[in-house]
């Protein structure tokens, strides 16, 4: 079994490396210039996921409702009350801190291609995961916001008007626009997928530089400890394990799944999405000076998510294969 090790993984920590020896240059006019860039980054980002996706592919997976419902529910109801079972625990501001960061993370959409792909591995429902995974950045956008500002102190930031028109204004009329452009232009994106997919990267780690930078040049990272960093990894491996076998076994007692359908369920309800997190968090962290500290959860999350569900797909795939196998005898 052959794991292929994500350079991007290595390149995030390089990031908040850089953050941490450079992090005046978040400053520059004014810290305008990383503000500006990242903000056209992210609309191309998401003018060029417009691009890329697929009505026909969508529209193949419509139909199974029950497994849209649950997908939604697991990423946005079931993580999010799982962690807010721990806040009763909460005593002190920074144990505040460090539960938010983990429901920030719990609160957000699920991944788009790495979950896609990783159903075609593990030979799951390719359309369902299609379906489920372009809906539930569009349905973040909504869910996200409203979950958080329970919890987070906005300041000045208006939720309705700040907060959801920069989303909007950077990620769904983007999407409309590149949704409307993708008969012209798609085959154009799918051709140079690649070269799309390293430009949303380098965007992703241009945000994490600025929001680490900003957390360096305010101290916010001398008020903590290795303790506190441990904790963080622990606690972020613990959630993934939990939602994993919680997922896994409603789809198999209670939902009662096929195979493919629920191999869809638990790899697009158990994960995460980097990108919108990021994008998220530009938004709704935009007076903090702590949001180095709430992307570290995400940040490891992300790269324990590609490792584990890399693993578990590849052994799907191989279950798949064994049984066709026999079935064929």
């Amino acid at each position: 079994m052959k794991l292929k090790f994500d350079p991007f993984i290595l390149f995030l920590f390089l990031s908040i490396l850089i953050a941490y020896v450079f992090p005046d240059l978040v400053l520059i006019q004014e810290g305008q210039l990383v503000e500006t860039a990242t903000s056209v980054g992210v609309a191309l980002i998401f003018f060029f996921y417009g691009l890329k996706l697929s009505f026909q592919k969508i529209k193949d997976g419509l139909s199974n409702w029950r497994l849209h419902v649950a997908v939604q529910s697991y990423t946005f109801l079931l993580f999010p009350l799982l962690v807010l079972a721990f806040r009763p625990l909460v005593q002190t501001a920074l144990q505040e801190q460090f539960w938010l960061s983990f429901f920030f993370l719990a609160a957000l959409p699920s991944t788009v291609s790495s979950s896609v792909v990783m159903v075609s591995i593990a030979k799951g429902n390719i359309p369902a995961a299609i379906f489920n995974a372009s809906i539930s950045g569009l349905i973040g956008v909504i869910v996200t916001p409203l979950w958080m500002q329970f919890f987070l102190d906005f300041g000045e930031v208006e939720v309705l008007g700040d907060v959801y028109l920069g989303l909007f204004k950077e990620i769904i009329l983007p999407v409309v626009l590149g949704l409307f452009l993708q008969r012209f232009l798609g085959a154009w994106a799918a051709k140079y997928n690649k070269t799309l997919s390293n430009f949303d990267k380098a965007v992703i780690l241009l945000i994490v530089y600025s929001s680490f930078a900003e957390s360096f040049v305010s101290g916010i990272f001398d008020t903590i400890d290795s303790t506190y960093l441990l904790a963080v990894f622990g606690g972020t491996v613990c959630l993934f394990f939990a939602i994993w076998f919680i997922v896994d076994l409603i789809n198999k007692k209670v939902l009662k799944f096929n195979r493919a359908d629920h191999i869809t369920a638990l790899f697009c309800g158990s994960k995460k999405s980097l990108t919108h997190g990021s994008v998220f968090g530009k938004f709704l962290f935009v007076n903090s000076t702590s949001a180095g500290l709430y992307f570290l959860p995400l940040m490891i999350f992300h790269a324990f998510q590609i490792l584990v569900v890399t693993i578990i797909a590849q052994r799907y795939h191989k279950q798949a294969e064994e049984s066709d196998a026999t079935t064929s005898h």
